[in-house]
């Protein structure tokens, strides 16, 4: 909907350019007009109600041992702890691989000891991230209805998967949140162009969530170009209307906004860079996702589903999605009534529905030629593997609930009209829900499945680390046996790892003259490092649990 300008007189304010227009334009833009909602009772509700809702699911899932089943889950926490826990601490601990903002966020938090062995600590940033991303929602969908906007949030913020992962320290619920807040605030100058307005405020906001999203996950990287690939043209014909001194304020604003969203990624760059001499390090190094999959591949076996073709790699990645809401035909009709509302959605804020979608895209193209491949229990392969990605097309879905309901009240005034639709919606998404906890949240399928195993060799080698002299060193590979330092509540400042550089190659190269005690798997570095130079080193321990590869402790005679 492009607003048509009556006259050129306008009026300057510190954040916006307003121009006047017909009565008409602005009875259609009140609606969307960031007033919308002058009484805040509902953010409190609904703030209250997402506080318990994280925070309930938290005791549960803290209290039944699951929140540090993910193996990534642990690595979070670890890199967190050691960029003040090291030999050598500092920023160089944040690794190359990861990006850093979860990590930054959550060393507060595990500066205890006892948040930090109890995983509580990871769990703080996703908490909070979980209740930002609903209000999130709320505001993005209010501008429609406000029956529209509780029934999305509900469908997002009650997603037994979504509870379940917002308990752990992976980072999917802090990009989420930075996701739905992104596309809000580009929604919202996205309105103000439509009032006749200059939406620099807007745009600032919008650039300070993509530029915390592009420090979180890559996918942040996608979703800040199509944010502002969708948004500069637009604003730049806006300024057009204005005078020269007011279009040159804007240009100004606009221009800071582009330079802090490409901030965050420039800096990543210049780090790996520095820390690595390759700003790509992340993409290509040896802990990449490519260089990963050509270590873990099985010569001669089939190519993953997805690899090199976009489209069905997109299925893969929707039908994650699906499994993410639920495994029934409940599931399959939220999605299908998310995806038919994008046709009507489209027409009224193309923008903000296809932001929502953008994960689509990004996964499809991530699959087919980033060595990132989703298994799902249903199809082939039939197993799991990154089957939490499909959380990220939740706020989609969920707003496609809003969208539905939104469109009803415009079909039909009558209260109980809308009152039944909103019902049967919720009570199908219920119905969704409840099977989903009934047969395990996939999520957490997928952590007992491919997590339990791992837990167990942790627990193993906790044990003999917990034996060992307190002043002891230890040369291990960390990204892999993590969990076992801090079950053992052994100081990652003992350890010498992956994480420092330069002593690390040399350790490897004589590992019996680099610490007292050196544990090696058959399938990490220190592991290969011993199979090349033994000399000097005696088997001490060895834990050995079915599906994960045998670890030996060995006790230096040079030390």
């Amino acid at each position: 909907m492009r607003a048509t300008r009556s006259s050129v007189n306008s009026r300057t304010s510190n954040n916006s350019i307003v121009v006047a227009q017909p009565s008409s334009v602005v009875a259609r833009s009140a609606a969307a007009s960031p007033e919308y909602d002058r009484n805040g009772s509902d953010y409190s509700i609904l703030a209250t109600l997402l506080t318990v809702a994280g925070v309930t699911a938290l005791y549960y899932f803290q209290s039944r041992g699951e929140i540090l089943l993910s193996g990534d889950a642990v690595a979070h926490i670890n890199i967190a702890r050691r960029v003040f826990d090291s030999r050598t601490p500092g920023p160089l601990q944040l690794g190359s691989v990861w990006l850093p903002l979860p990590h930054l966020l959550t060393i507060p938090f595990v500066v205890s000891k006892r948040m930090w062995q109890s995983g509580l600590g990871g769990s703080v940033v996703s908490v909070i991230s979980y209740v930002l991303a609903g209000i999130g929602m709320f505001r993005l969908l209010r501008p429609y209805s406000r029956l529209a906007a509780w029934v999305g949030t509900a469908i997002f913020a009650a997603n037994p998967n979504l509870l379940y992962v917002q308990t752990t320290a992976l980072n999917e619920p802090l990009y989420i949140a930075c996701f739905v807040w992104a596309v809000l605030y580009f929604a919202e100058a996205r309105r103000a162009l439509h009032r006749g307005e200059v939406a620099g405020a807007w745009l600032e906001k919008g650039a300070m969530a993509l530029a915390a999203g592009t420090l979180t996950r890559y996918d942040g990287w996608f979703l800040a170009c199509l944010c502002w690939a969708a948004i500069l043209p637009a604003t730049l014909t806006s300024l057009k209307s204005l005078s020269r001194e007011n279009a040159a304020k804007s240009r100004r604003v606009i221009l800071k906004a582009l330079l802090l969203t490409a901030l965050a990624p420039t800096l990543w760059l210049a780090y790996n860079l520095g820390a690595k001499g390759n700003a790509l390090e992340f993409a290509n190094g040896p802990y990449s996702a490519k260089a990963i999959a050509q270590r873990t591949s099985t010569p001669g076996a089939p190519p993953y589903p997805g690899e090199g073709h976009p489209w069905t790699a997109g299925i893969y990645f929707t039908k994650a999605a699906q499994l993410n809401i639920g495994e029934g035909v409940a599931a399959k009709l939220i999605l299908f009534l998310a995806i038919a509302s994008v046709v009507f959605a489209i027409r009224r804020d193309g923008q903000t529905v296809l932001l929502l979608w953008s994960p689509v895209l990004f996964y499809a193209l991530s699959i087919a030629y980033g060595s990132v491949p989703i298994f799902l229990p249903v199809w082939w392969p039939f197993s799991y593997y990154n089957v939490r990605y499909g959380l990220e097309l939740l706020p989609a879905i969920a707003a496609g609930g809003g969208f539905t309901v939104f469109f009803i009240e415009q079909l039909s005034r009558a209260p109980k009209v809308k009152l039944a639709s909103a019902g049967l919606l919720a009570a199908l998404a219920m119905l969704s829900y409840v099977g989903a906890w009934r047969s395990i949240p996939i999520c957490l399928r997928e952590v007992r499945v491919n997590g339990r195993a791992r837990r167990d060799a942790d627990r193993q080698l906790a044990t003999v680390l917990s034996s060992l002299p307190k002043q002891s060193t230890v040369l291990a590979y960390t990204g892999a046996h993590s969990g076992a330092f801090e079950m053992a509540g052994v100081p990652l400042c003992r350890t010498i790892n992956e994480g420092i550089f330069m002593v690390w190659e040399g350790a490897l190269q004589h590992p019996a003259a680099a610490a007292d005690y050196v544990i090696a798997a058959d399938d990490d570095p220190v592991g290969a490092s011993v199979t090349a130079h033994p000399e000097g080193l005696k088997n001490v321990a060895e834990v050995e649990v079915e599906g994960q590869a045998r670890i030996v402790v060995y006790k230096s005679s040079q030390h």
